[in-house]
């Protein structure tokens, strides 16, 4: 009975502890009030706007929901009339060595609250090759 009992004690334990510690990162990760990271991103926030930050993580998160491929990172990204272009390197296929591994670049285009409204593939390469498109002297 003893041994139960020491077992539930454990258990409890261990739950309050993984209580308090995903609050204090919780915590961690919400912005002091009155904290800017960038010069205005307190009159973006206040008017509601996102900051150019949280476009591109929620750009990169919709693109792998729809895909189901890794976004690697975010080569270009330019605000537009219509809201927001990027240009993102996905892996699209993992090969072994990794410079074997076949990569492409998506251009992303989002509506100005940093919702996705349209991607295309524009090109695909390996990724230990250079880009000729872009050194040949264009």
């Amino acid at each position: 009975m003893s041994n139960t009992s020491s077992t539930s004690k454990t258990q409890r334990s261990q739950k309050n502890q993984t209580s308090q510690k995903n609050q204090t990162s919780q915590e961690a990760d919400e912005p002091e009030e009155g904290r800017e990271s960038s010069g205005h991103s307190r009159d973006e926030a206040a008017q509601g706007r996102p900051t150019p930050m949280q476009i591109l993580r929620h750009a990169r998160t919709q693109l792998a929901e729809l895909t189901g491929m890794a976004p690697e990172s975010v080569s270009s990204f330019e605000q537009t009339e219509d809201g927001w272009t990027l240009e993102v390197e996905v892996l699209e296929m993992a090969r072994v060595p990794d410079t074997m591994s076949l990569l492409a670049s998506y251009e992303v285009e989002l509506d100005p609250d940093g919702e996705l409204t349209g991607y295309r593939r524009v090109r695909r390469y390996e990724r230990g090759r250079a880009d000729p498109r872009r050194s040949g002297g264009r």
